[in-house]
């Protein structure tokens, strides 16, 4: 059987399939985990252990030493997807309450949702659509979207705009995992070639479990018509600047910046995660879970098709000129090989 094949071509599918097998036990047998108990309750719940181990991962897979063009688009990318989220944040702060709304189509909504969906970029997905529509450089960018992921840059987005408060021993706690793994990586080529398939392998783990946190039933409700709001506005909202950003900082069309639009598969993660540190966002975490994931899915949908179209009506012409170098330059580089062998 080609289970894993199956589930790379869902968008985000090593993260969605575990997260919806979970939600499945949690909305057909939530005594699951208190009636097997030991190991097996541990992996149904065991969310923080789970992700603390892969935020050390991922830190450690972080290498800094890119080229100039793929770090100065990476970086690009990266800061205006995290200063768009922040933008957006600091508005929303002012009308929505850090215990989220409770009536009319937005009940559900909160500044964790928001926040959770907006600042990680589904590195992934982007990589794959500048294979098709960019060049070399851009589908390299990717390289710096590693820096997003964890509750890290959330935190730091909700604590700079004043939407909430974290003290400083429960900050360093939640990033420590992070730096001590970007240390140890940086130090040691070999301990980041050891650490690196971590970042992968513990994605179903803390899926499955961050699933058995989901019960279906919510889907049922108006969550679902917000979530596809809330999905939308991701887009739009941070594919503006990102656009902008492209094309006039990082010298691209602005292809890349639609294809960096989307939300991030393990951004569902974030709301649990950053509950467990900042308990004033306890109520809200469940649901902002349940948003994010819809999140994911309708932008890991919807991107794609945007970007191609955008690619169509602006960026063919500069990506298949950037490809036409890349050929000459290899084919020189094959015929001066060829003549010293000669």
């Amino acid at each position: 059987m080609r289970i894993k094949h199956a589930m790379d071509r869902i968008p985000g599918g090593l993260m969605l399939v575990p997260l919806l097998l979970g939600a499945l036990c949690k909305t057909f047998a939530p005594t699951a985990p208190a009636y097997f108990k030991g190991f097996t309750q541990g992996i149904m719940t065991g969310v923080i252990p789970i992700l603390a181990v892969w935020f050390f991962c991922m830190g450690a897979s972080i290498k800094l030493s890119a080229t100039g063009t793929v770090l100065r688009k990476s970086g690009t990318l990266v800061v205006t997807k995290l200063l768009a989220a922040w933008a957006i944040v600091l508005v929303a702060s002012l009308v929505i309450p850090t215990e989220g709304i409770h009536a009319g189509f937005f009940a559900g909504l909160s500044i964790l949702a928001i926040v959770c969906a907006m600042d990680m970029t589904n590195g992934g997905l982007y990589a794959s659509l500048m294979q098709s529509y960019g060049t070399r450089e851009e589908a390299g960018a990717f390289v710096l979207t590693s820096i997003e992921s964890g509750p890290l840059m959330s935190m730091i987005i909700l604590g700079a705009s004043g939407a909430a408060h974290f003290e400083p021993q429960i900050f360093i706690g939640a990033v420590l995992p992070f730096l001590v793994g970007f240390l140890l990586g940086n130090l040691d080529p070999k301990l980041r070639e050891f650490f690196t398939p971590g970042g992968q392998l513990m994605i179903p783990f803390f899926a499955f479990a961050l699933g058995n946190t989901i019960d279906l039933g919510t889907l049922l409700s108006p969550l679902a018509a917000l979530g596809v709001a809330l999905a939308l506005a991701v887009i739009v909202l941070t594919a503006i600047p990102l656009i902008l950003a492209d094309r006039f900082i990082g010298g691209g069309t602005g292809t890349a910046g639609i294809a960096a639009s989307s939300t991030a598969g393990a951004a569902a993660a974030n709301p649990l995660a950053i509950a467990a540190v900042a308990p004033q966002f306890d109520a809200v975490a469940r649901d902002a879970t349940v948003l994010v994931a819809i999140c994911i899915v309708v932008t890991s949908l919807v991107v794609p098709i945007i970007t191609g179209l955008w690619y169509r009506a602006f960026g063919r012409g500069m990506a298949e000129t950037a490809r036409q170098d890349d050929r000459r330059l290899a084919a020189a580089l094959g015929e001066r090989g060829h003549l010293v062998e000669g």
